[in-house]
């Protein structure tokens, strides 16, 4: 994954800067998405990963596919995916974009991961805390992960808080050199 995430950073990069300059952003980020959608699909990954298809045909297959919602500059951006033949680094793209979309319009991307799947009002009053605690409007993902055995795990851009029972556990066991 790492290795997906060095691959797409210049490209996100290059867009991102693109779409700022351009005053683009929401079209971008709609762009990336639907290309993520696109080359994520099954069927259509197969033909991506198919050495035995050339790089125009994978080039046109995917401009017919989005001949209706690519711009020119969608279109070069994929032809320039294709012929150095990063394709599958788009969702990894898209992801990138966001974020840094996000932090140009003065929000953060928050992943809270917890043993239960929360309520709305939980969500509400944590991303109410983590506004006032961060300075930023907060966007939160939220998802289940019974493996923490309660509490949640806090995902904000570079910061982690683990307040999980698990994460408590694995803290007193390196303490006791366990």
């Amino acid at each position: 994954m790492s290795d997906l995430i060095t691959i797409a950073r210049p490209y996100a990069e290059a867009v991102f800067a693109r779409a700022v300059e351009t005053d683009a952003l929401d079209s971008w980020a709609e762009t990336l998405e639907f290309l993520s959608v696109v080359v994520s699909d099954p069927a259509v990954a197969d033909i991506i990963a198919n050495p035995a298809v050339e790089h125009e045909r994978r080039l046109q297959l995917l401009l017919d596919i989005g001949a209706e919602r690519l711009s020119a500059e969608g279109q070069n951006l994929l032809r320039v995916l294709v012929e150095n033949d990063r394709l599958p680094a788009l969702p990894e793209i898209a992801t990138l974009f966001h974020q840094m979309k996000s932090e140009h319009d003065g929000a953060i991307d928050v992943e809270v991961i917890s043993a239960y799947v929360l309520k709305p009002e939980a969500e509400n009053e944590l991303a109410a805390a983590l506004k006032k605690k961060l300075g930023r409007e907060v966007n939160i993902s939220s998802s289940k992960d019974p493996a923490l055995i309660g509490g949640v795990k806090i995902r904000a851009g570079d910061m982690v808080i683990d307040g999980s029972v698990a994460g408590q556990l694995t803290q007193l066991a390196n303490e006791l050199g366990i």
